[in-house]
């Protein structure tokens, strides 16, 4: 191998930053997103529960449980990387969750509950279910929407069968209501899923109604919180729903939020098939938030990420790390929680943990290797604040992906230089390339959905659509973008000419529902190329190896490669990037004569 491809593939990856034009840096301290934290959180619960430590919560008659120090670790984890500690009790809560503990235990001394430890271990004064925003969807709410339609149905004395006016002297308040029939069959059971169930349809209501397509998983952990903060939350229940000690008044909040969402009755961890019944994880997630504390917009990102890692991510409206889009790297965090699952499982294997994360990057991602890259990415960011099973096992899951790609783009950019080709010209092969995978991935994907033959062709892609022409704009695809797409469904053509400046904001404005129906055709691919900023190797691969020849001065360099990227170019930052790469490579060039 020639000494300037050698100098230019090592170039291109000794740098994680370099690969990406996302603000990574900013992520080790939780400016922008806590998924960094969240990774470092589940490294230290994977390492504490691998080396022997009980995870789960239990009424014993003790000051401290083991999981206390565990949560103590993992919070402690998470502040490193940046997150403020109710964020960091949030993430610790859930991903302890995820490892294996419960959420509550215990009636009344001794009683426990897995947010509420997390966030008096955080130090964390309690806010309110109404306090707390959802994940941000162009737009967020809050709890409010639960809290306020739950005691809308309340003071039209429609939430409950017990008038507490009338409640002789000796029952309010004593185990002839709470442990007996009246709260029991009665009371706490219909409170505890007509409240859920209301506050549910008023999260699903709010959210529409600002803008923002409504997330089912989201709604009902919210319409469980908001409830459990009236009812009894761990108290036993009719008989109906379960016998005793198997089932209480947070199930059944559960079954009625998960009524109220249309959610599945079971999800299934993504790569492992783990199943997890729907209602008790609403329900335990609702226990969870009602007790956590004042979590911010970031922080609730990093909780719904990691319910991207169920299969059923797409349909209960989790977030966006389980594919098959690729997100910004500030949304990766599904993969943790994969990871920490298999190793907790396998008892630290992470070979196996690795290959789970490798397989299902390679079926369930509209371009794999890029995806492979973007977690590679991520997690080497991430061993930057703190190192641990987690991390390893996406790194090996990734790493071949990195090299393998890293060295087809450096030798495709070699061979076209000595051919004469154009550094930009180059780029924009490679970019055009992406487009037609894109394309054929998106394509597969509807075509199995639908089961019809379907075809997806991006016929314009560029900036500068509606708003007065600027190099920013131009340079910039993933602002203003300019896209024309053509569907043909079994022989049939659409024509879809300014997807995202005409004919989205006409099909949603005048509720044009046969155009919404096909828009997602559309929509899909159009975004993956919108994010694809998050992995630059089309940028800065060419740019090392243009460096290591000595074509151009670096400036030159970096500008050409760049620019003829015009799809990865999505977002600034390249050209900082490549030029750094490019000087890398010519300085490795020279020490290696």
């Amino acid at each position: 191998m020639e000494k300037e491809l050698i100098a230019a593939i090592m170039a291109s990856t000794l740098d994680m930053d370099n690969l990406t034009n996302d603000r990574i840096e900013a992520l080790t301290k939780g400016h922008g997103m806590l998924n960094i934290a969240a990774i470092c959180s589940a490294n230290t619960i994977a390492e504490e529960v691998l080396r022997g430590i009980d995870l789960h919560l239990t009424d014993e008659n003790v000051g401290e449980l083991p999981i206390d120090d565990i949560l103590k670790k993992s919070i402690r984890s998470a502040k490193n990387a940046g997150a403020d500690s109710a964020n960091a009790a949030l993430i610790s809560a859930a991903l302890c969750y995820f490892a294996g503990s419960n959420a509550q235990a215990g009636v009344p001394a001794g009683n426990r509950k897995l947010g509420a430890m997390a966030r008096i271990l955080a130090e964390v004064d309690r806010s309110g279910v109404l306090a707390i925003p959802t994940p941000k969807v162009n737009n967020r709410i809050s709890g409010y929407a639960a809290v306020k339609a739950i005691y809308d149905d309340i003071f039209d004395g429609n939430m409950s069968p017990i008038d507490g006016s009338i409640l002789p002297l000796g029952v309010g308040g004593g185990p002839l209501y709470g442990h007996n029939a009246l709260g029991e069959d009665c009371g706490f059971s219909e409170l505890a899923k007509k409240g859920a169930y209301s506050g549910t349809k008023g999260m699903l209501t709010a959210y529409a109604n600002v803008g923002m397509p409504p997330s089912p998983i989201i709604s009902a952990i919210f319409g469980v919180a908001a409830i459990l903060e009236i009812v009894h939350p761990d108290s036993e229940v009719n008989e109906e729903y379960g016998g005793l000690f198997q089932v209480n008044s947070a199930y059944v909040a559960g079954l009625g939020a998960c009524e109220a969402a249309g959610l599945p009755e079971k999800l299934h961890i993504r790569g492992t098939g783990e199943e997890y019944d729907t209602a008790t994880f609403v329900g335990d997630m609702g226990v969870i938030l009602k007790d956590i504390g004042g979590p911010s917009v970031v922080g609730m990102i990093a909780f719904e990420e990691m319910i991207s890692a169920f299969e059923e991510s797409l349909d209960i409206g989790a977030g966006f790390s389980g594919g098959p889009l690729q997100p910004p790297l500030g949304h990766m965090t599904a993969d943790a929680v994969l990871a920490l699952k298999v190793l907790i499982t396998n008892n630290g294997d992470v070979d196996k943990a690795a290959e789970a994360i490798k397989n299902i990057k390679t079926t369930g991602w509209l371009e794999p290797e890029i995806a492979k890259i973007a977690t590679n990415t991520i997690a080497r960011k991430s061993e930057q604040v703190q190192r641990g099973p987690v991390t390893k096992a996406m790194i090996l899951a990734t790493e071949g992906a990195l090299t393998n790609e890293v060295s087809r783009i450096a030798n495709f950019t070699y061979e076209k230089l000595n051919e004469g080709v154009d550094l930009g010209e180059i780029t924009k092969m490679l970019d055009e390339e992406k487009i037609r995978n894109v394309e054929a991935a998106a394509s597969g994907l509807f075509s199995g959905m639908l089961g019809k033959d379907v075809k997806i062709n991006i016929i314009k892609y560029e900036g500068c659509s509606r708003r007065k022409e600027n190099p920013f704009l131009k340079n910039y695809c993933g602002f203003d973008t300019n896209i024309d797409v053509e569907i043909t469904i079994d022989g049939e053509l659409i024509k879809f000419e300014g997807l995202a400046n005409k004919v989205i904001p006409d099909a949603v404005l005048n509720k044009k529902s046969d155009i919404l129906e096909l828009i997602p055709l559309a929509a899909v691919p159009a975004t993956e190329l919108q994010l694809c900023g998050h992995t630059i190797v089309n940028i800065v691969v060419p740019a090392a190896v243009a460096g290591a020849m000595g074509i151009d001065d670096i400036d030159t360099i970096a500008k050409k490669a760049t620019r003829g990227a015009y799809v990865t170019s999505a977002i600034p930052g390249g050209i900082e990037r490549a030029r750094d790469v490019a000087k890398r490579a010519a300085t490795i060039v020279k020490d290696m004569s």
